[in-house]
């Protein structure tokens, strides 16, 4: 499939987002976002295009934006695509070759879309409501305005929820719904878990947050009573020795570093659980493992071998839960100028687990790297 294929099956009215990132040099407009609206009964699509620290808005119809895109695209290094029937990317090397990757989904996803046209920014958690534990964690004041050193934590926290959002297909309302959050420091996104899943979308749920900080687990414990938050309790300990459930329907981990990432993993796919979100962070060990005589050259800059390594661990991840039975996504947290701990695995569970791929043992092979996961996972 080409870009024009691509873009004239899938922008229609399914389309959740388009996004056009890696701007050229000298580019004056950094990133593009594109989604569908409804004006005056007509279906068009409106394009924020993000210059510094302004953001532009144009409305093209169908023809007009598939034209545009393409233009964008002579400047613009990617694309991602997410509707409810696919995924597409489009990637275009430093010499212009163009490659265009479609992966259509098994199952339609659940994707709320709003195509209103002057819609102000939805956020799940309202700002001017307030919610006890925003205000408890100095994110909200009483009134509910957002703290402004504490805005950035409150469009995490929504992004967050918006992913929860999307897997709720997922999760069994008729029985009561376990979730694991492995690290969960001060448990920002923990409580938002709970408030959101219990009291705003009526699941029974028994949450459970673990960290190896003493002073935080209390503290979290004492928020929970505080707010009559029954079912959501915390722990100490680490996550490979974990053995406090035998059977789990959610694992959430975020930023667990290094390789506690891939012990996370590998004890959710063990416990067969139905949803698993990961936000990496800290991966170092393939960084000390990767090694390729072709990339020799590029490697000897460390930045570069860092970042590369980084990336290559996620996506090595992604495949490697594939193999296990899951339909794996890798997606944007937030935006990179908040974190550049931004990557979201997201894994839903579609089928057993199988032995991991030939392509998959190639690529390791090839970088001389052997990944923790994998060896938890797959190693006799």
């Amino acid at each position: 499939m080409n870009l024009d294929e691509l873009l004239y099956e899938y922008i229609d009215e399914n389309l959740s987002r388009v996004i056009i990132s890696g701007a050229g040099k000298d580019a004056e407009v950094s990133k593009i976002r594109i989604r569908p609206v409804m004006i005056q009964g007509k279906l068009m699509f409106q394009c924020t295009l993000t210059k510094g620290a302004q953001e532009i808005h144009k409305n093209y119809d169908k023809t007009q934006v598939i034209v545009q895109i393409k233009v964008w695209m002579e400047s613009f290094r990617q694309l991602q695509l997410e509707g409810r029937f696919v995924q597409g990317q489009v990637l275009v090397s430093k010499k212009g070759k163009m490659t265009v990757k479609v992966k259509k989904r098994r199952e339609e996803v659940f994707m709320p879309l709003n195509l209103e046209h002057n819609r102000s920014k939805r956020y799940i958690l309202e700002e001017g409501t307030p919610v006890d534990f925003l205000v408890d964690l100095k994110v909200m004041t009483k009134e509910g305005k957002i703290a402004n050193s504490h805005y950035d934590k409150f469009r995490q926290i929504n992004r967050f929820l918006e992913f929860v959002e999307d897997i709720l297909p997922q999760l069994p309302k008729e029985r009561e719904v376990t979730i694991l959050d492995f690290g969960c420091g001060k448990s920002y996104l923990t409580f938002a878990m709970y408030y959101y899943l219990h009291e705003k979308k009526g699941y029974d749920v028994n949450i459970i947050g673990l960290d190896l900080k003493q002073d935080v687990i209390i503290h979290c414990n004492k928020l929970a009573k505080k707010y009559g938050y029954e079912k959501l309790h915390f722990f100490i300990g680490d996550i490979a020795s974990y053995e406090g459930v035998d059977q789990v329907d959610m694992v959430v981990t975020l930023h667990a570093c290094d390789t506690a990432t891939d012990f996370a993993l590998a004890k959710a796919v063990l416990w067969g659980a139905q949803v698993i979100l990961s936000v990496p962070c800290c991966q170092h060990e393939l960084n000390g493992q990767i090694q390729n005589d072709m990339l020799d050259p590029v490697f000897s800059y460390g930045i570069l071998k860092e970042r590369m390594a980084a990336l290559i661990t996620d996506g090595l991840r992604g495949k490697i839960l594939e193999c296990a039975g899951y339909e794996t996504q890798i997606l944007e947290f937030i935006d990179m100028e908040h974190t550049p701990k931004n990557l979201l695995i997201r894994a839903v569970k579609k089928g057993q687990k199988a032995e991991l791929s030939r392509d998959v043992r190639q690529c390791m092979e090839e970088l001389h790297v052997q990944p923790t996961l994998a060896k938890l996972l797959f190693d006799e």
